[in-house]
């Protein structure tokens, strides 16, 4: 059945304003060229764009040839704005963007161990409210959340978990509670890895596992180019998965005894120690044989997802991928080959530590846009 004439505009508007995100300003001549559409139908639709406050003219191409020049026209980039928050343990990161995610201000702040919820509470979203002011912004669009733990797919909250701060599930209530905006809550592995699919290491990957390395160990799987939550956002809690090498099995209440137990930030500063290094600098050390020894233990929960899921290619992220770099990275491929028949390509993170607050921002920004782009 062919779109009513109605449907049929809408549609071309998204893709106009998909392409103008993507690609940045364009002319009419190249919206055409892009899209397909008549040069009457372009016309149309930048004109339908511009009179709603998403598109204007920022300028002018063809300066090197005779003629009139063609205008430019780009996204509103005031249109909204968006705030992306990165929460671990002990401390809370927040970005404040434009609509097109170009940062206006950043800030970080120490969330202290024996903080109380409403304390932390008040730091975090007085951060917000301070880097807001600092940017210019009196009113955010939509903020985006990144936290451990696992979020309900059904109502879409971080849930309670034993061992995680009480603080990181009322921030997410508080800042509903508060602001104008929409709030969404994410997982941080499974940020880290659409800001690495999407902007890192696996852009050129539809099927890739990212692997969380660092106080917690987490697992994002994106297969078919979309990430895999499970049937109740679970999936990739690789931590608590039995492997042997450790003191005993993992239960359903703690990962010891888990693949936790052989790769997390403290295993890996134990296996430093006990080769004679400082593990503060022992990842970018160039210590082969402390390497080595670390590459077969992360190639054992690498070969255990490879086996389930075959996804051809394995991000090493957090703390512990993010300082091994590429010289660990090859090393775990080469402990993986050897135990695995399924050719696995490993990769070190290209975002580092910021992939989280980078995954969150992606989320902000498609959340503004998809409400402001159906207005159209």
């Amino acid at each position: 059945m062919a779109a009513s004439p109605s449907t049929a505009r809408a549609l071309n508007d998204r893709l106009a304003l998909r392409l103008l995100q993507d690609e940045g300003p364009l002319t009419a001549a190249q919206l055409k060229t892009l899209t397909g559409l008549s040069r009457p139908t372009v016309a149309d639709l930048v004109e339908r764009l511009s009179g709603s406050g998403l598109v204007h003219v920022v300028g002018e191409a063809g300066a090197e040839r005779r003629g009139p020049n063609a205008k430019l026209y780009g996204l509103v980039a005031d249109r909204a704005h968006l705030a992306a928050l990165d929460i671990r343990t002990r401390s809370v990161t927040v970005t404040v963007t434009d609509l097109l995610g170009t940062p206006l201000a950043e800030a970080a702040a120490p969330v202290g161990e024996d903080a109380g919820t409403g304390p932390a509470v008040d730091l975090a979203v007085s951060l917000l409210e301070r880097t807001a002011e600092e940017a210019g912004v009196a009113r955010l669009h939509s903020v985006a959340v990144g936290a451990p733990g696992l979020i309900d797919p059904a109502t879409g909250e971080l849930r309670d978990s034993t061992g995680l701060p009480a603080w990181h599930r009322r921030l997410v209530a508080v800042l509903q509670e508060r602001l104008p905006a929409q709030v969404l809550v994410e997982n941080e592995t499974n940020l880290a890895a659409v800001a690495e699919l999407r902007e890192g290491a696996a852009v050129d990957r539809e099927d890739f596992v990212l692997l969380w390395l660092g106080q917690g160990i987490g697992a994002a799987v994106v297969l078919g180019g979309r990430l895999r939550r499970g049937a109740s956002g679970g999936a990739g809690e690789i931590g608590f998965l039995p492997v042997p090498g450790t003191s005993g099995l993992p239960s359903a209440t703690g990962c010891d005894g888990g693949f936790h137990e052989l790769a997390c930030a403290a295993a890996v500063g134990a296996l430093a120690a006990d080769h004679g290094l400082d593990p503060a600098g022992a990842l970018t050390s160039g210590h082969g044989p402390f390497l080595d020894a670390l590459a077969r233990r992360l190639a054992v929960g690498a070969a255990a997802v490879a086996a389930v899921l075959d996804p051809g290619c394995v991000v090493l992220g957090g703390e512990t991928g993010h300082q091994g770099g590429p010289e660990l990275a090859a090393r775990v491929e080469a402990a993986l080959a050897a135990l695995s028949p399924l050719r696995t390509e490993v990769r070190a993170t290209a975002l580092g530590d910021a992939a989280v607050l980078r995954g969150a921002l992606l989320g902000a920004r498609d959340a503004a846009q998809d409400e402001l782009f159906s207005r159209t």
